[in-house]
């Protein structure tokens, strides 16, 4: 059973979100979940997760960031100038809107409940750095995250100045979608400080589950490894599950569920059934 909100942030921007697991809320610790680049919460197997760590007991909070690209059309990107105009931190602020509310009753009634993130590829990052920020989040999962943001070369910053955007493919709908010289602009100026994975990771002191496919092509292992180096040995496992990769074998449409992904879920279902009881 699912429902769904629409949440207007501080910034007036607009949060489409899916919860599930809503029945008895006050006796359900939560779980947010965090997608990544080019992603959203209708995209493959995210509706699945949702179902699935309900089903497990968990309240699920499954939402789009305000800029990442889809509109009215939940399986589509149709906004691409939200889409340009997104920005790492932009995507902090939000994420703390949705603990906040979570936490002020907006889905119903909470008090000592505990909150868990679970972050895919760039929301692994994003989920990463939040709760560096955050008291509020108990224990966070990372899947296929990336270990650092700055992805681009000199020679293509160069050029995106020169343009004022810089043009990435969608090879699953084949459509250019660009990025405003604004999320080049707020890597360099905050990528020693709030934008620093290394710093956050090294910080963090709460459990720390990092999971990732070790056919991973868009997303080496050896940034899971980056990640596991930095952090804090007593609080952090490094889960690396075998010829798998990005998507651990699921597709958008979502086709159904397969071996490697169960093992990732029974896995992340074990750690915070452990780390937020």
């Amino acid at each position: 059973m699912s429902e769904n909100y629409s949440y207007k942030t501080s910034e007036d921007d607009v949060i489409t979100i899916t919860t599930y697991g809503n029945d008895d809320l006050s006796s359900r610790n939560c779980l947010i979940y965090i997608h990544g680049f080019k992603g959203f919460k209708d995209w493959g197997f995210v509706p699945y997760i949702g179902e699935y760590f309900a089903n497990k007991g968990f309240f699920v909070i499954t939402f789009n960031f305000s800029h990442n690209g889809i509109g009215e059309n939940k399986l589509e990107f149709t906004k691409l100038d939200k889409f340009a105009a997104n920005t790492f931190s932009r995507e902090i602020t939000e994420l703390k809107e949705v603990v906040k509310a979570y936490k002020k009753g907006f889905y119903g009634e909470v008090s000592q409940n505990k909150i868990g993130f679970i972050g895919h590829s760039r929301g692994g990052a994003i989920a990463i750095l939040t709760a560096n920020q955050l008291n509020d989040i108990s224990s966070v999962a990372v899947w296929s995250s990336v270990s650092y943001l700055d992805r681009y070369s000199e020679r293509q910053k160069e050029k995106w100045r020169e343009k004022g955007v810089f043009e990435v493919l969608n090879t699953r709908t084949n459509q250019v979608m660009s990025l405003n010289i604004s999320l080049l602009d707020d890597l360099e100026k905050n990528k020693e400080t709030n934008l620093n994975i290394e710093k956050a990771v090294s910080e963090l002191d709460r459990p720390l589950l990092i999971a990732h496919g070790d056919q991973d092509l868009a997303v080496k292992v050896d940034e899971a490894e980056q990640l596991y180096n930095w952090s804090r040995k007593d609080k952090t496992e490094l889960f690396v599950l075998h010829s798998t990769g990005h998507t651990f074998d699921c597709k958008h449409p979502f086709e159904g569920t397969n071996e490697k992904f169960e093992k990732l879920l029974s896995k992340t279902e074990q750690f915070f059934q452990y780390n937020l009881n």
